[in-house]
């Protein structure tokens, strides 16, 4: 395995999760005849229900700076924070590359895992690397800024 590049970009990933929230809202009331009882507030139970399927929809999630190795191989990434982890991501892999030359960004797609986004000056070069390095994986623009 050869090492072609050694960079810092920021890193995101792409992915729908699960999040938990709070049911049974409500409030304690001292009712005249029936003394005191609980009474459920359905409009926040509601309310957080929403909030946390809004949250859980699929997005960009784990944005942080990592070292990112560029090898024959494919891509090893070692998020700040976490010294003994490299993130395998193998050329063999890789389905897609879409690029965003305006905001330095670059995402790429893999057979098996969330897309991986990586974004920072070193991003033209590590797409143009990836072209070199993966000729058959389709490769797209996008012009959004």
């Amino acid at each position: 395995m050869t090492a072609y590049a050694d960079v810092v970009c920021a890193t995101a990933r792409f992915y729908a999760t699960d999040v938990p929230y709070e049911q049974g809202a409500g409030y304690f009331e001292d009712h005249p005849t029936f003394g005191r009882q609980w009474v459920p507030n359905h409009r926040l139970d509601a309310r957080r229900r929403e909030q946390a399927e809004a949250e859980a929809q699929a997005q960009w999630r784990n944005h942080t700076p990592a070292r990112v190795v560029l090898s024959s191989a494919g891509l090893r990434i070692n998020p700040a924070g976490m010294p003994a982890t490299w993130l395998p991501f193998d050329h063999a892999l890789l389905t897609g590359i879409t690029v965003t030359p305006a905001r330095h960004e670059l995402v790429l797609s893999y057979s098996v895992c969330a897309p991986l986004l990586l974004a920072g000056p070193a991003v033209p070069w590590l797409t143009v690397a990836l072209r070199h390095l993966s000729p058959g994986t389709p490769v797209q623009e996008s012009g959004n800024n």
